[in-house]
């Protein structure tokens, strides 16, 4: 139900509390939803909450409370069920009422501004630019955009931030590795090195370096330093261009290696060490991560002078608070999960205020690709997996990015590419845009077969509602009218998966509707009502669509 329905009748029962026991708070009124439809649309457990303090019997206090309800338009029954339960029916109207608000606020139905405008940061993919995006970078893109557009639907202002990962023991591998295959070009003596990357895509890369300025000059095969930053600047160029043909963008881009250039870790580490946080063992500074309930202490500084992985992730953090940022969520794979304790401790070490839980992380399990029945794991160009933009390439945009959120982040996933391919029922993103195609089919041939009335200003936001009434009516009715509140807990829970199973949900009703419905009946009261509820259906799945990065198209 829609928000307001909601809202009207927390009213009554508040009022309703007024008279029953007028010293007790508001506050003790909540409304939850049955899990089963013949329990009503709403179910209030007040009474059980107040037995203690009115040293009354829960039902006693319901049936009081349902006696006292004012009367009202939208309220069609209250009645007392199990040990003190109010079951509450609103009546058609009242979801009529949905097709109403929808068609009037349009693309901002589902909208709220109840974040207020909090800045919250969503950091996502960070890849390290050693070559392609792969799939798990598409699955972390797909929900990280994802989850962002839904906190911004929320109220919250929101931050898309993309962190570089361009320094380290990785980043010298990728060098060595564009390295030999320059020499090898050059008919010069090489070595690959035993952990270097493999693929086309370093081939492609030496021998774009050797046809730079950069590369042209006597000597450039030796030149470590620059076939680094080139490398570096082309594969985070082609990372770029993958994202944006998955139509992810990103407000910001923070560099690993500014870190160290600006004297950030170094920083952090001595305000550690000042903190009296650490102590040196074996040659080696550690971080005291024992004291905030950590198995064992942890190594920061080794004993050759590195530091370990976690600490300029610590130092990175840091900036994330300091540049006003009190909700942070990074969006990882489940293989970063030891690195989630190791920060959050290192944060609070600094004692700075920062809290236990920060930041917050969504972990994400790998896809396994299948196609004819079979695991997908190579990419010929990028050696040893399969790229996001092969999957785009096979599978195309729209169904790639409804497949990698369509199931919650932590559990593993299987993308089928001949079942994102295939135009059937069974194929969920096809099933979900065919019912808004089919919506925008009949919404042209009303239009065609009748100019005048579709012509007329408020043909459908004002047309009179009461003739939907049938079942499967109802039932659009009720859906369209949850979908707000659906987008609030998938906001809360940071679970776009929750997108999906509703969008499959609302085009099963539709589509249910359409089969066993005529819309464009002769009579124009009926008429114009049937269209309205297939107009905010068009609605509700454009705008649903939009905050997955999925297409709503209005031909198929």
């Amino acid at each position: 139900m829609s928000a307001e329905i909601r809202s009207h009748l927390t009213e009554l029962l508040i009022r309703a509390l007024a008279r029953v026991a007028p010293e007790e708070p508001a506050t003790v009124i909540t409304l939850e939803r049955p899990k089963q439809a013949r329990h009503g649309d709403f179910s209030c457990p007040a009474a059980m909450q107040l037995a203690r303090n009115l040293k009354r019997p829960p039902r006693d206090i319901a049936q009081a409370l349902v006696q006292a309800l004012p009367g009202s338009e939208w309220l069609e029954s209250a009645e007392v069920a199990g040990g003190g339960f109010i079951n509450l029916r609103v009546r058609p109207a009242a979801k009529q009422h949905a097709v109403t608000t929808i068609l009037e606020k349009d693309h901002a139905f589902g909208r709220s501004a109840r974040g207020q405008g909090q800045a919250v940061m969503v950091e996502f993919v960070s890849a390290n630019p050693t070559g392609p995006l792969h799939v798990g970078h598409g699955r972390q893109a797909a929900l990280g955009d994802s989850i962002a557009a839904l906190l911004e639907s929320q109220g919250l202002r929101v931050t898309r931030e993309f962190y570089y990962n361009d320094a380290g023991a990785q980043i010298r591998a990728l060098a060595l590795s564009v390295q030999a295959r320059a020499r090898e070009a050059l008919g010069l003596p090489s070595q690959f090195p035993e952990d270097g990357y493999h693929g086309e895509y370093i081939a492609e890369i030496a021998q774009k370096y050797l046809a730079s300025d950069a590369g042209s000059s006597a000597g450039a095969a030796h030149d470590l330093e620059a076939i680094r930053r080139f490398a570096v600047t082309e594969l985070r160029a082609e990372q770029d261009r993958d994202l944006q043909a998955f139509g992810v963008r990103f407000d910001n881009h923070y560099l690993e290696s500014s870190l160290y250039a600006d004297g950030r870790v170094d920083a952090t580490v001595a305000a550690l060490v000042a903190a009296g946080k650490t102590y040196e063992r074996d040659g080696a500074l550690w971080l005291r991560t024992t004291e905030y309930g950590d198995d064992k202490d942890r190594v920061m500084r080794k004993s050759d002078g590195a530091y370990t992985y976690f600490v300029p992730d610590v130092a990175y953090h840091l900036t994330k608070w300091e540049r006003g940022y009190r909700k942070v969520i990074n969006v990882q794979g489940s293989d970063h999960h030891s690195t989630v304790t190791r920060v959050r401790i290192g944060l609070q070490a600094l004692g700075r205020g920062i809290p236990p839980g920060y930041p917050d992380y969504v972990l994400h399990k790998m896809v396994t690709v299948m196609r004819g029945g079979e695991e997908v794991k190579i990419s010929k160009r990028a050696g040893s997996y399969l790229t996001l933009r092969d999957l785009i390439d096979e599978a195309g945009r729209d169904a790639t990015r409804f497949f990698l959120v369509s199931r919650k982040a932590d559990t593993e996933f299987v993308f089928d590419l001949d079942l994102a391919r295939s135009q059937s029922d069974e194929n969920p993103v096809y099933y979900v845009q065919y019912a808004h195609a089919r919506v925008c089919s009949v919404l042209e041939q009303w239009r065609a077969r009748h100019p005048e009335e579709a012509a007329s200003a408020g043909a459908l936001s004002g047309a009179d509602l009461s003739a939907l009434t049938g079942a499967r009516e109802i039932a659009l009715l009720a859906r369209l009218g949850g979908y707000g509140e659906m987008l609030e807990e998938a906001s809360r829970e940071q679970a776009p998966h929750q997108i999906c199973f509703y969008l499959r949900e609302l085009a099963a009703d539709f589509h249910s509707y359409y089969n066993a419905e005529r819309i464009l009946v002769p009579e124009p009261a009926p008429r114009r009502a049937r269209l309205a509820l297939a107009a905010a259906v068009k609605v509700v799945i454009r705008n649903a669509l939009a905050l997955i990065g999925v297409g709503a198209p209005e031909k198929m």
